[in-house]
């Protein structure tokens, strides 16, 4: 396992992050608590429009390609970036948003930034969202979105290696679905790598990391998974944290030092490790949750680590 806590080249930019982090922890604080009850409150709590993503590129240069693939008996919406001729791989991507908000869109520049630099084919999820739509709804969705894959990649893109990256509720998602690939469909080696980033990994909050971030994600919480008893909240398709982590592919963990849920990708990246698993984790100084979508020089390079990671992971 390889653990960055500091590495001082980011030194340099820290002040920025730190500046960022103070002025985004004051706007999150007066933002109005979610409604979900209403049809209007929920879309007031789906309402990213304020933010701004990637930083702030809009040219994709790819024109996505929206479908609905089926697999196993059940059908998902995806919405794919192809680059020009045969990829190298496929990555397969899960957006995060709390498991109620966001969509396949929310990765356009990201997505297309990866199938041109890296030449690979990326395939977005638009799994359905809570409160509607409740666990085990989303990690179905991708379920059947990776067993898609396992079944036409190499028809589709012409390649047959495959990547899975999310973040922040795209992470916990997209462990879930290794371990369902792993334990349902035994093809977790067809996977060559997981680009995790801030993925909240313990959602029963028993664990110490998980305690840190109970404030954190009590707005999700309820809608996802509100149904399950607390003390079954520990399955790991809900809370990867406690899973049996054998037998996973190679991981990037990446997660800001100032971001609710750093325990929890310290925790996680620790047992993936001693489980054997190839593990990189990547601590961002003063830098906040989802701080690599920001305007700033420390996104930048995460984003650039990021696709580094990603590259040596393919022929």
């Amino acid at each position: 396992m390889i653990l960055d806590l500091h590495d001082p080249a980011l030194d340099e930019y820290r002040e920025e992050a730190a500046k960022f982090s103070d002025a985004f922890a004051e706007a999150m604080a007066t933002r109005p608590p979610p409604d979900f009850s209403t049809p209007e409150g929920l879309a007031a709590a789906r309402d990213i429009s304020s933010f701004h993503f990637d930083g702030g590129e809009t040219d994709l240069g790819i024109t996505p390609e929206d479908r609905v693939v089926s697999a196993g008996g059940a059908d998902v919406p995806v919405r794919i970036f192809r680059p020009a001729g045969d990829a190298r791989g496929v990555y397969l991507d899960i957006h995060g948003g709390g498991f109620y908000l966001g969509s396949a869109r929310m990765g356009d520049i990201r997505n297309a930034r990866s199938a041109e630099t890296l030449n690979v084919a990326v395939v977005s999820v638009e799994y359905r969202l809570a409160p509607e739509h409740p666990w085990p709804a989303g990690p179905d969705d991708c379920e059947t979105a990776a067993h898609w894959l396992l079944d036409h990649a190499a028809d589709e893109f012409g390649a047959s290696n495959l990547l899975i990256g999310g973040a922040s509720a795209g992470a916990n998602l997209a462990v879930a679905t290794l371990l369902r690939v792993r334990d349902r469909h035994d093809a977790v080696d067809r996977f060559v790598g997981a680009n995790l980033l801030y993925g909240p990994y313990d959602l029963s909050n028993y664990s110490p990391s998980g305690q840190i971030h109970e404030v954190a994600s009590a707005v999700f919480r309820p809608q996802y998974m509100g149904h399950v008893p607390r003390e079954d909240r520990t399955n790991p398709d809900i809370s990867p944290l406690y899973a049996d982590l054998h037998h996973m592919p190679s991981a990037l963990f990446s997660v800001g030092a100032r971001d609710g849920l750093f325990e929890d990708n310290i925790a996680m990246a620790a047992r993936w490790a001693a489980a054997g698993n190839e593990c990189e984790l990547d601590v961002y100084p003063d830098s906040p949750h989802g701080f690599d979508v920001f305007p700033m020089r420390m996104a930048e390079v995460a984003r650039d680590k990021t696709l580094r990671y990603l590259d040596s992971r393919l022929p």
